[in-house]
């Protein structure tokens, strides 16, 4: 396994990160020890969840399910850089209006202790916002990162689908503030999703920030499943299938050529930006996970990322020079 540092923190973390989202809905309890033991045993280090997952009456299995796996010992939770989100609604009836969906110090407050609580651990490596919530201030959300950080419940403070400005203020008010600021910013980054090239990867890059790509397969559509007869679970509908069929024909064929999967060449696509520090994996079999850990061997070369450009095309470089002249 290869290793970088999350944005311009000190902390080192695998080029592939396990995303456990499929823990408890699609991937039964015993088979996500499996996973999560064959990752650590193939030295990935980055585990990232939310509390949000297991879904409507059941949004916290997830967590709850790695708590249980961490508590077996053997260094388990020693060896996890572990990362949860908050920001969604968790159903908590005593929490009134304020259980629905955004960012408060009163969410963070809550939400930091019930995580903490379902994953059976004192503290959380990475702590991020699921969402930006333009309807708080950083007034009121720095400080109480701020107090978690100080009690040592939380290292490191992240985002999720944050823009490109909007990483750039979170940045600002926390320099005001002689704080570090965000280590991280989660964002759909994939050879089909390519617009965040535009904003929010030089941001990003600019300000110190770690990407870490979600949907790095869109689903599955460039896993190769399309071509193997099924589309997988979460990549749209026919009409969308349709609509990228010849890229994806184009694509199969020269993953062919080069002897490797589509999974890993896309991943492996994303590992060669220097922007992206780790693309999330998220497995529902300790298989599919096996087989995704031959991208980090995978050295894409100037040619092979010419054609693939041609394949699916970016936005043309980042924002103005990709449209103002």
């Amino acid at each position: 396994m290869k290793y970088t540092y999350l944005g311009r923190s000190g902390l080192k973390v695998s080029r592939l990160c396990l995303g456990t989202m499929n823990f408890g809905v699609d991937t039964d309890e015993q088979e996500a020890f499996r996973i999560m033991d064959a990752a650590l045993d193939a030295g990935i280090n980055f585990f990232d969840t939310a509390n949000i997952y297991g879904w409507g009456e059941n949004a916290g299995r997830t967590e709850e399910i790695i708590g249980r796996w961490f508590a077996q010992g053997g260094g388990r939770r020693e060896r996890t850089v572990l990362a949860t989100k908050f920001y969604g609604d968790m159903s908590n009836k005593n929490d009134g209006p304020n259980r629905d969906g955004g960012l408060s110090a009163y969410k963070l407050r809550r939400h930091l202790e019930a995580s903490l609580q379902r994953l059976q651990t004192d503290h959380i490596e990475l702590y991020q916002m699921h969402h930006v919530d333009r309807n708080v201030s950083w007034d009121e959300l720095w400080p109480a990162f701020q107090a978690a950080q100080t009690q040592g419940q939380i290292g490191y403070v992240g985002a999720s689908n944050f823009a490109g400005w909007d990483l750039a203020v979170a940045q600002g008010e926390a320099k005001a503030r002689g704080i570090l600021g965000l280590v991280s910013e989660q964002h759909k980054y994939n050879l089909l999703c390519r617009l965040p090239e535009l904003e929010v990867l030089p941001a990003a890059q600019g300000l110190g920030i770690g990407v870490i790509p979600w949907s790095p397969l869109d689903g599955g559509l460039l896993a190769g499943n399309v071509r193997r007869g099924g589309a997988g679970k979460r990549s749209g509908d026919l009409k969308r299938i349709e609509q990228h069929a010849a890229q994806l024909e184009a694509y199969g064929a020269l993953c062919d050529e080069l002897g490797e999967r589509e999974d890993v060449v896309s991943l492996a696509w994303l590992l060669a930006n220097p922007a992206v520090t780790a693309p999330i994996i998220g497995v529902r079999t300790a298989e599919q996970f096996e087989s995704s850990l031959r991208a980090v061997e995978l050295e894409l070369d100037e040619s092979t990322l010419k054609r693939i450009d041609e394949i699916f095309p970016g936005p043309g470089g980042e924002a103005p020079r990709a449209y103002a002249w």
